[in-house]
């Protein structure tokens, strides 16, 4: 042991080691100073450390003193820390030896009195306000008829009797209530989780999601209804899909979570009295409305059936307006038989004048002019073919005589012109060709023509031509008498026959074969 005075110091004072000694500063400090309120400033405080303990400094206009709060302690405090906070902490005071300081250790901690708590309001007020939380605009209108009500107070007291029995006076409606502590440690984070919790809820769940949410308390000094001047629970408040109506203590307390919420309640009774309206008055009213509609709907009929009389009055009879169109019908159906019989012949007419230029002389002429008219343009396009060949010939052989009289130098010219010539000679002969091969065209589809105008076209569908004696064609059965001599022409040739009285035909004469160039002639189609 280091002695503090040597051998020869004429006093008899204890020595102690260093250990020794802040030992005893330590025991000496935590005995005397072992239940300790000091009031002052908080200045440092940065929030909890990742230990879980809190370290910040108190203060007033002359000193400073260190001070800590335990994880376990922290976790119980009824106001939380914040810079700048005048507060009053209850502890002791200990020293730290290994640096010769002493500091506080706090087991409760308060506000300085109502004057810094009413300070610390306004000061949130003023932050919550400056982020919007308590703008009108966001605050939504509460349902007129909420089917459920949700309310998050205590279970124990009297305000949730008083919800429930002003709520089954004015209008029965199912109530949910999540009971909380609404005063003390923990009461800020059970009623957050309360209205996060009725905002979790499903529609169509198992538990029917509340239309309306009531945070309701009864009246208190303002320490007591501290919890509800949270930031935390202002927040979930003001984030609450569900309309929430905040009805905490009297009418002359004010909280934030009033500013927070969509309506604020002057007290729990009230709270109720907002949320459901009054249901004796709403039958009243559906009851005078519904007298009203009744006495308009009478009223409506009344005027609708005497306007109809009106107009019906006004109107004409039935017989007045089919008088007319009856007469129109009457007129129209006597001359629909003579109608039909003008038209009967005028068509009849029209018929027969259109076969009367049908005649088969007329079309055999026709036909032999056309073939005329082939065989000409046949004979006329041979002879120009034959003249544009002796034609070209002359050419070629005058060209040929004058380039045998040229000079040997032209020799070559000459048979390049002669190749020339000999080219278009062929082309002149392809010429040639192509149009003797579309003459024989033309001509073939004037024979098809002439074939299909011909009236053994129509003997070869089964019809047949009946002539007379005098080879003339038998247009009418009247033109037939008994015992007259006919010819029957067929598609494969003729057969005679002789009329009989009563439509039978004798036995016709033996058939007589056509002579080799005869003429025949054509008779009517029809």
């Amino acid at each position: 042991m280091t002695s503090f005075f040597d051998s020869e110091s004429p006093s008899n004072v204890a020595e102690y080691s260093v250990s020794e000694l802040s030992g005893s500063i330590k025991r000496t400090i935590e005995q005397t100073f072992e239940h300790v309120r000091v009031r002052g400033e908080i200045s440092g405080y940065r929030g909890p450390h990742s230990s879980g303990h809190a370290y910040f400094t108190l203060k007033d206009n002359r000193a400073r003193i260190d001070a800590v709060v335990w994880k376990g302690t922290f976790a119980r405090l009824k106001f939380r820390p914040e810079e700048g906070m005048e507060v009053i902490a209850t502890g002791r005071v200990t020293t730290f030896p290994g640096s010769s300081k002493y500091q506080v250790v706090i087991d409760a901690l308060e506000p300085a009195g109502a004057g810094a708590l009413m300070a610390l309001i306004e000061e949130r007020k003023r932050k919550l306000a400056a982020e919007g939380l308590f703008d009108a605009g966001r605050k939504r209108p509460l349902p007129f008829m909420p089917k459920v009500i949700g309310v998050v107070t205590s279970p124990t007291g009297a305000v949730i009797r008083d919800i429930l029995h002003r709520i089954a006076d004015r209008f029965p409606v199912h109530v949910l209530v999540w009971p909380v502590r609404v005063q003390g440690d923990g009461a800020c984070e059970e009623i957050v989780a309360a209205i996060e919790g009725f905002n979790a809820l499903q529609p169509g769940g198992p538990i029917a999601r509340p239309d309306v949410l009531i945070v309701a308390r009864g009246g208190g000094s303002l320490e007591d209804l501290w919890c509800f001047n949270d930031e935390a629970m202002v927040r979930a408040a003001a984030g609450s899909a569900i309309p929430l109506i905040s009805a905490v203590g009297h009418e002359t307390d004010w909280t934030l979570i009033d500013h927070a919420a969509d309506q604020r309640a002057p007290t729990p009774t009230g709270a109720a009295e907002m949320a459901v309206p009054v249901k004796a008055d709403l039958e009243a009213q559906l009851a005078s409305l519904s007298a009203r509609l009744k006495g308009a709907a009478v009223r409506q009929m009344d005027n609708r059936r005497q306007t109809l009389r009106s107009l019906a009055r006004a109107l004409p009879s039935l017989d007045q307006l089919l008088a007319l169109p009856r007469r129109r019908f009457d007129e129209a159906a006597a001359g629909l038989g003579r109608g039909l019989q003008m038209n009967t012949a005028n068509k009849r007419r029209s018929f027969e004048r259109s076969a009367a230029h049908l005649r088969p002389d007329l079309l055999t002429a026709r036909i032999v002019d056309r073939r005329q008219r082939v065989v000409d343009a046949v004979n006329r396009a041979e002879r120009i073919v034959e003249r544009q060949v002796h034609r070209g010939a002359a050419r070629v052989a005058s060209a040929d005589a004058s380039l045998r009289a040229l000079p040997s130098r032209l020799i070559g010219q000459v048979h390049r012109a002669s190749d020339r010539v000999s080219a278009m000679s062929r082309r002149a002969d392809a010429a040639i060709a192509a149009d003797l091969r579309r003459l024989k065209s033309a001509v073939a589809a004037q024979d098809r023509v002439l074939q299909s105008l011909s009236y053994r076209n129509v003997l070869q569908r089964g019809f047949a031509l009946v002539r007379d004696a005098a080879g003339e064609p038998v247009k009418q059965a009247a033109a037939v008498h008994s015992g007259m001599a006919l010819s029957v022409e067929f598609a494969d040739g003729r057969v005679a026959a002789v009329a009989g009285e009563d439509g039978t035909p004798s036995q016709a004469p033996k058939k007589r074969p056509a002579r080799a160039g005869e003429p025949t002639k054509q008779g009517s189609l029809f």
